[in-house]
C-alpha cells in the first residue's frame, strides 16, 4: 500500500484583521474566481481563517511572525502567492507539503 501523493501548497499569512478587513483581498479573490470561470480553470486557492497548518513544527519560526488570530490564502499556484505577496507586502510567505505527518489536511481551520 503506497502513501497518498503529497502536494506543495504555497501561502501568504497575516492577521485575520489585516487580510479580511484592512486589505481589499475579497475583491482580488472575487476577480480571480471570475477569471478562472471564464477560462474554465478549477479553483486552486482558498482563504482560511485560523489555518491549522501554521501549528506544524516545520512552520513554527514563520508562524511566530503572524499575529493571532491569523488568516491565510493557500494555493497550489506559486505565482498567485508571489502576486499576493507583492500586492499585500506585509504578509508572511511560505510553503509546505501535505498530506504529511504534521499536516494531514492543508485546508483545516482551528476551532475557537
Amino acid at each position: 500500500m503506497s502513501a497518498s501523493p503529497s502536494t506543495t501548497y504555497h501561502f501568504i499569512a497575516a492577521s485575520e484583521q489585516f487580510l479580511t478587513v484592512e486589505e481589499p483581498l475579497e475583491e482580488v479573490l472575487r476577480e480571480r474566481v471570475r477569471n478562472y470561470g471564464e477560462v474554465g480553470k478549477a479553483i486552486d486557492f482558498w482563504l482560511l481563517k485560523r489555518p491549522a497548518f501554521l501549528n506544524a513544527p516545520e512552520l513554527s519560526t514563520l508562524a511566530t511572525t503572524v499575529p493571532n488570530p491569523a488568516a491565510a490564502v493557500v494555493s497550489t499556484d506559486p505565482k498567485f502567492i508571489d502576486f499576493l505577496k507583492l500586492r499585500l507586502e506585509f504578509v508572511a510567505k511560505g510553503s509546505f507539503q501535505a498530506p504529511s505527518s504534521t499536516i494531514q489536511d492543508p485546508l483545516a481551520q482551528q476551532t475557537i
